[in-house]
Formats: C-alpha cells, structure tokens, sequence
C-alpha cells in the first residue's frame, strides 16, 4: 500500500509552509505503508498537474494533501471541497480569480472518502488539539482538494482521497501575537497519528 502526502510551498510572502515542512518530516514508512512525500506549487494553474502525475507515476491508494491555515488553533481534517475558486489574495503565480467554478461540469462538491472521526480521534490520543472541518475555504487549498476528487471521479475511481489543514508553526507569529500556532514536531506528529487511522481504516 502506498499514500501520497503532498504539501504545499510557502505563499503569501510566508519564508515558510507547514505544510510541506511537516510533509518532508514524515516517517518514509507508517504502519508498514509507504509514505510518498511530494511539494506542491501554490498556485491554482498548477498544483492538480503535479499531484495528478505523482499518482499516474506512483499509483498510491491514498492521496492526502496537507495545507496551512493561519488563524486555527488545531489539526483540521477537512470533510468537504467545494466547486469555486475565489482568492483573496494571488497565488504565487500572481493569479487571483474572483468567483469562478473549478470545474465547469463538475458537482458543487465532494465530499471525502477518508475517517475524518478517526483522524481526528487518533490526533487528540496523540495529545493534540483535532476538529473536523467543514470548509477548506475557496483558496488554493481547496482547489487542490476538489480537483484530486475529481480525478477520483473520473480516472481514478479506486483512490481515496482527502485534505488536513495544519496551524501557523511559531516563527509564523512572531509578528502576529494573537494569532495561535503548533510546532513542528507536534504537527509531525498529528499528521502522523491521522495517516495511521486511515491506513488502519484502509486495511479494515
């Protein structure tokens, strides 16, 4: 069995993305399933094709891809991803759409096909602060969410796939006191914690 973890690379004038620093961080193998770690561009044009080639390349029977969201306090498996594409800021491409569907024949969303509860239960016996989330906002995070479902749906209807958000790490808030962050290896070890109740749940 194998997972793709996929992280994001810093945007938004951030030095640094948690998301791919915890990604890089992983263990190589977790519960005896192959851990294949891949950074993603943060950039809306972008980031499907390169995940899209990693899974025509890797076959993995998970994708997960991991994102930053400044403002949370806790580890955030996500439930759903939505149809639109709305930022609010560029992304590193310096594209900023306004509105506009994903996939013009697509659904209005998809829902994951991976334990959130069990994500989320694992993470908190790890020690940690874990929710579910309902929205994985409409910027680049979601888009990639959305269109690896798609991909699901229309090439790979074996995968599973699905999202987790991550906090600020402290060297991020420095300049931002009342925002919260995680550090690094506890974020390692979340992600790690969640990665285990899905291969679980898979073998189930």
């Amino acid at each position: 069995m194998k997972i793709l973890v996929t992280g994001f690379n810093p945007f938004g004038g951030e030095k640094i993305n948690p998301a791919i620093e915890t990604v890089k961080r992983l263990p190589d193998q977790i519960a005896g399933t192959k851990i294949i770690k891949l950074e993603v561009p943060t950039e809306f044009n972008r980031c499907a094709a390169v995940v899209k080639q990693a899974i025509i390349k890797q076959r993995p029977q998970v994708v997960l891809c991991v994102g930053q969201a400044g403002g949370r306090a806790a580890i955030t498996p996500e439930r759903v991803a939505i149809n639109i594409n709305e930022g609010s800021i560029p992304d590193n491409a310096g594209y900023q759409p306004h509105g506009e569907p994903i996939q013009l024949a697509g659904p209005a969303a998809y829902f994951t096909q991976l334990p959130i509860e069990a994500e989320v239960a694992a993470i908190q016996a790890a020690g940690l602060p874990a929710q579910i989330s309902n929205s994985a906002g409409t910027y680049v995070c979601n888009h990639l969410f959305y269109q690896v479902e798609y991909l699901r749906e229309q090439e790979f209807p074996s995968l599973q796939a699905g999202f987790i958000h991550i906090p600020y790490l402290p060297e991020q808030v420095v300049n931002k006191p009342s925002q919260p962050s995680m550090a690094l290896t506890d974020c390692v070890t979340g992600l790690t914690a969640a990665i285990t109740a899905i291969i679980s749940s898979t073998k189930n």
